[in-house]
């Protein structure tokens, strides 16, 4: 189950000329059962994108009415929402494809570079060729850091710390996932704690563990360059338990 629906129809070549400019921004959830997580907040992400990218407004009953005709009949899928520029205004895009889970544990190299506007989730920026090149040396992603070593994010996630006290987000220019947004706000209901601080690479040494979040779930991470970080399986069940504990908001 593959589907790409641009304005709430079948591209055609017209419509897929209306999208080829690079520029844009997009959200990506996770669909079970017609529902995901943390819906209001990729509308959010969305809207504020929009008025960034394109001085535009954003509607987000339209938006999700295109997720609903995209998705058909499949109660569960992995879905992004794109919004492009085009000639007359953004254009949307909704893409539909098998649900997935996120792969772990994994093994991270890390590179000097931040995304630009690390804030807005880009369609396309250089971190892919970061990612690349990490697979090509036997990782499985990219951790990208700031000039002065401090860890940002992965490529495609965000990347937390377990220390003794709790969660360490880094603080780096990063963005805000919609998945770290949702465990800082249920993991001190739960009992743990969450904090952000500047995390730099030789600082890893010092971690109980290191994990990634994205819209697929949590991931432990393995290493980081050659530094072990493997976390206790009982303090990633934890943050499992928290994310499972989310409630699933009708689209």
């Amino acid at each position: 189950m593959e589907r790409v629906e641009i304005e709430g129809k079948e591209p055609s070549p017209p419509t897929l000329l209306s999208v080829t400019s690079a520029y844009g921004h997009f959200t990506a959830m996770q669909v079970r059962n017609g529902r995901t997580r943390g819906l209001a907040l990729h509308m959010e992400r969305l809207a504020s994108s929009n008025r960034e990218a394109f001085q535009a407004d954003f509607d987000s009953d339209r938006t999700r009415s295109l997720i609903r005709h995209a998705l058909g009949d499949a109660a569960d899928a992995s879905v992004r929402v794109y919004v492009h520029r085009g000639d007359d205004g953004p254009i949307t895009v909704v893409s539909v494809r098998p649900p997935a889970e996120i792969a772990s544990p994994l093994r991270l190299r890390s590179v000097s570079y931040l995304r630009p506007d690390p804030r807005i989730k880009h369609v396309h920026t250089d971190q892919g060729v970061y990612r690349e090149a990490a697979a090509r040396a036997g990782f499985d992603d990219a951790v990208l850091t700031a000039p002065d070593g401090r860890i940002s994010e992965t490529t495609m996630a965000n990347v937390g710390f377990f220390d003794d006290a709790g969660v360490v987000w880094p603080d780096a220019p990063m963005l805000d996932g919609i998945t770290k947004q949702l465990l800082e706000v249920y993991g001190p209901d739960h009992g743990v704690s969450m904090r952000q601080r500047p995390v730099h690479l030789p600082d890893v040494e010092t971690m109980v563990g290191a994990f990634v979040s994205s819209a697929r779930g949590i991931g432990r991470v393995a290493a980081i360059d050659g530094f072990d970080v493997d976390a206790p399986q009982e303090r990633v069940n934890a943050l499992r338990d928290v994310y499972a504990e989310v409630p699933w908001d009708e689209i």
